[in-house]
């Protein structure tokens, strides 16, 4: 499992110190966020604007010593700094709690149901099926759509075309694109160059190759279509999203 992103949150009297191409220096009580991925935000009430903030810092440092808690950002390339020092980690002297701690996040998305591993929620991210609980997370092509189906495992199932319609799991341990693309395609069309069949095999993307390689060089990527009779250059044609195009891309026939 991929291991669970933080994110530190301090909400009270603060100090905070924006030294880029010149220094600025802020205090009142303020909501700060250092996110994973480097940004530090600060915020007051004055709107959704922060009153400071550097993004995507090289490095984030955060302190928690008696009571006092810190946070450094620094964007090496640019030589800026931001430095937030809160002044009442453990509560101000009217008695109201600063609230300060490291906090798991995770990807949020659409709900599609629970995890199989752990009843988590799982969400659709729009590129990945993940649980916002156990960080386990499935990849799926950009042009799929979870139909709402489950499969046996408990995950969601996908269409995608590729050459036919394919309905299978997101999870490729579960069950494999790749296979039941070829259960479609392997040994369907004739190689338009030799006595050979088209086959279905992957090298930075699916396409289909002369089951004769490396002898014979005929290869075509399959399309994001479903098979639609056949080109006037003989090779089938598909229809994809914006019409009907042959398995030959560089083909102007269809």
């Amino acid at each position: 499992m991929p291991q669970t992103a933080t994110a530190t949150l301090y909400a009270g009297d603060a100090t905070v110190v924006e030294d880029a191409t010149d220094r600025r220096e802020y205090r009142g009580r303020v909501v700060v966020l250092a996110k994973p991925d480097g940004t530090v935000l600060v915020h007051d009430d004055s709107g959704y604007q922060p009153v400071a903030w550097l993004t995507r810092a090289d490095a984030v440092t955060v302190t928690d010593d008696e009571d006092v808690v810190r946070v450094t950002a620094h964007d090496e390339r640019a030589d800026d700094w931001l430095r937030v020092t809160g002044h009442d980690a453990g509560g101000d002297a009217d008695g109201h709690p600063a609230l300060s701690g490291r906090y798991p996040v995770s990807v949020a998305g659409e709900p599609v149901g629970d995890c199989p591993n752990c009843d988590g929620a799982l969400v659709d991210t729009g590129g990945a099926v993940a649980c916002v609980h156990c960080d386990d997370v499935h990849g799926y092509p950009d042009d799929a759509v979870l139909h709402g189906a489950r499969c046996d495992c408990g995950l969601p199932r996908m269409r995608v075309e590729r050459g036919a319609a394919i309905d299978c799991c997101v999870d490729r341990d579960c069950e494999r694109l790749d296979d039941r693309v070829r259960d479609h395609l392997d040994h369907a069309f004739d190689c338009p160059t030799c006595d050979g069949d088209l086959v279905v095999q992957r090298e930075r993307g699916l396409f289909l190759a002369c089951e004769h390689r490396p002898d014979c060089d005929t290869a075509f990527y399959v399309p994001s279509g479903v098979h639609d009779g056949t080109c006037e250059c003989g090779l089938p044609a598909f229809t994809v999203a914006n019409g009907r195009r042959c398995l030959d891309a560089t083909c102007d026939q269809t």
